[in-house]
């Protein structure tokens, strides 16, 4: 009987926070100069496939109608508003990691390979965009 209880109080309570070692869900993008909040992106899972698409713009003074006019592929000119930011991103086998994806910077319209690795019990997502060996790394607050 103790065990039966045992195991339902972690079933109950485990699921929930193995479910947020995942980067689907909203995020609050940041940005990594003055700490201020730039956006907030949806990363949603479609067949173990991620991608994720700005919901609201957050900087201070931009534009709700502005489109992505640095973009050269798809998303040229399209709003920013609903813009698909990363493409393709799949967990690593064995490790709470999402990579062989793309992640488009909108600032000037160019993809980087992605890499997505969820930290602190899934509170933040650490995103990191290269090209070859260069690249950055942003870490982005869980909104829900």
């Amino acid at each position: 009987m103790n065990k039966a209880l045992a195991a339902l109080v972690f079933v109950a309570f485990g699921a929930p926070a193995m479910a947020q070692m995942s980067p689907v869900g909203v995020w609050k993008s940041m940005d990594e100069k003055t700490g201020a909040a730039k956006s907030e992106v949806r990363i949603t899972d479609n067949g173990g496939v991620l991608s994720g698409k700005v919901e609201r713009i957050l900087r201070v003074g931009a534009d709700p109608a502005a489109v992505c006019d640095k973009c050269s592929d798809d998303r040229k000119d399209q709003p920013m508003v609903g813009l698909e930011i990363i493409r393709g991103a799949k967990k690593a086998e064995g490790k709470d990691v999402w990579e062989d994806g793309k992640i488009l910077d909108p600032e000037n319209g160019k993809n980087y390979t992605l890499r997505m690795t969820p930290i602190e019990g899934g509170a933040k997502l650490e995103v990191r965009g290269s090209i070859g060996p260069f690249g950055r790394t942003q870490t982005w607050v869980r909104v829900q």
